[in-house]
């Protein structure tokens, strides 16, 4: 089973990353920035390996730099709606559905 989470990030990610704000030119800067990921975890496990930078068994990287730099916090009314989702593909394309939802609300989002 999977679920889709949404961190906070700081705004300086807006100020600071080139790429970040090239895909959202339809932030205005009032609302948040945001991450929106999925994972077999439980969201606050995710969250944590991100911001620790945890390494897997073989020495990849699984947090995102994104989150391990400017991750503040869970945003739970965001996601915890969701009901937890069977395959990966599914819930690969729920993230990416999410991340367009709140783009449309006028958020900053990155999602993968």
């Amino acid at each position: 089973m999977y679920s889709i989470y949404v961190i906070e990030l700081s705004k300086k990610i807006f100020t600071e990353n080139r790429k970040f704000r090239e895909a959202n030119p339809q932030f205005n800067g009032v609302l948040e920035c945001l991450y929106v990921g999925m994972t077999s975890k439980t969201p606050k496990e995710r969250f944590e390996q991100h911001k620790n930078g945890t390494l897997s068994k073989k020495g990849h990287n699984l947090s995102s730099k994104i989150v391990h730099k400017y991750g503040m916090y869970l945003r739970g009314s965001l996601f915890n709606h969701l009901d937890p989702i069977k395959t990966r593909t599914e819930a690969l394309k729920m993230e990416e559905q999410l991340a367009i939802e709140l783009r449309r609300k006028k958020y900053a989002v990155w999602y993968n």
